[in-house]
């Protein structure tokens, strides 16, 4: 039998449509939002959304469309959380927030930001994976606001300090400078140290770093390069405080909607793409580090002996804040699980 031009065409075409995948046009489409540039290499959660929408999409067979929207394009981390639960299913939201857009919400969060509550990486992993402090706190977050928390996302290394005054190796070298706070609980963690602190955000900090609006401020080593803090900068202080993250958040209406299949599509893909964050981010806080040295920042790391002098002057204050906030039982809670998720990672 022979075939003729155009019908050869017509079965390479028709090959061709098996082969590509075709999204429904009863696909659900769901935004997702963050902060920082769709750079995989210099920005963790653009990577963790990346990793997340491929996931859901190929674990759903198109069904579920991700569309991302980086650069807080959807408003700041209070406008986009007030997005997210007033949406419904009209147009559903996947948003990663960082402290500052979960709070308001839920404030027992600051629970898990207590300065020096984790020993290491694999501490946090452990307390996040597992730990009762966790599920409790995705259970009673779902209570209040209909949506659901998911992940804690790894955004980068722990916490560093930089400043454009003078190198900073103790509490006291704190004194007189000012500092941009994330959020309320970084602003009572540099009065501890005798500093002040401003919230800014994150879209205008380096213009308030550069005009002196602020001294300094604290963020892992990626995003000081993400932001070309750098260039503002000049002193690292590589103190550890805090554990970097952020929080995957989901719209109530869309995860309720789903199968019983596809719900569980969405949360093993948000487990999956933190998995990648976290081998990903183990190597790339030590480049992050290397880089910020070459273009010129001074590092230091403080001894044990000066590292105390963080932790006597930061934990009670922040502690005895966070009491009127989350309250002692849940302050307590993350405390004994953090104690217990430390003593894991040692064995």
């Amino acid at each position: 039998m022979k075939f003729g031009k155009l019908s050869v065409l017509f079965v390479v075409f028709a090959l061709c449509a098996f082969m590509v995948p075709v999204y429904s046009e009863a696909a659900v489409e769901v935004r997702m939002s963050y902060n920082g540039p769709a750079d995989e290499e210099n920005n963790a959660v653009h990577l963790y959304a990346a990793n997340f929408k491929k996931f859901v999409e190929e674990g759903t067979g198109g069904e579920v469309v991700i569309r991302l929207f980086p650069d807080s394009q959807l408003g700041n981390e209070e406008e986009r959380m007030e997005l997210l639960s007033k949406q419904g299913m009209n147009q559903p939201i996947v948003n990663v927030a960082s402290f500052a857009g979960v709070a308001p919400v839920f404030p027992e969060i600051y629970a898990t930001a207590v300065p020096f509550m984790f020993d290491s990486f694999r501490a946090a992993h452990f307390f996040f994976d597992e730990s009762r402090f966790w599920k409790k706190a995705q259970d009673e977050f779902h209570a209040r606001t209909g949506a659901y928390l998911l992940e804690a996302v790894e955004e980068g290394g722990f916490l560093a300090f930089t400043n454009n005054k003078r190198e900073i190796r103790k509490a006291d070298d704190f004194k007189g400078l000012k500092f941009r706070g994330m959020d309320e609980g970084q602003v009572i963690l540099y009065k501890s140290f005798g500093a002040s602190g401003t919230p800014i955000p994150w879209t205008e900090l380096y213009m308030a770093l550069k005009t002196g609006v602020v001294d300094g401020q604290m963020n892992p080593a990626m995003y000081i390069k993400m932001g070309s803090l750098h260039e503002v900068q000049k002193y690292l202080t590589l103190a550890n405080i805090q554990y970097s993250d952020q929080f995957l958040v989901v719209n109530g209406d869309f995860m309720d909607a789903l199968s019983e299949e596809h719900r569980k599509v969405v949360v093993d893909a948000a487990k999956k793409a933190n998995e990648l964050n976290r081998k990903a981010m183990a190597e790339q806080d030590t480049k992050d580090i290397e880089f910020l040295v070459e273009k010129g920042m001074i590092a230091y790391a403080p001894t044990e002996e000066e590292m105390e002098t963080f932790r006597s002057a930061a934990q009670p204050a922040y502690v005895e804040w966070l009491k009127s906030r989350a309250g002692e039982e849940w302050l307590r809670m993350a405390l004994e699980c953090a104690k217990n998720a430390n003593n894991k990672a040692k064995k």
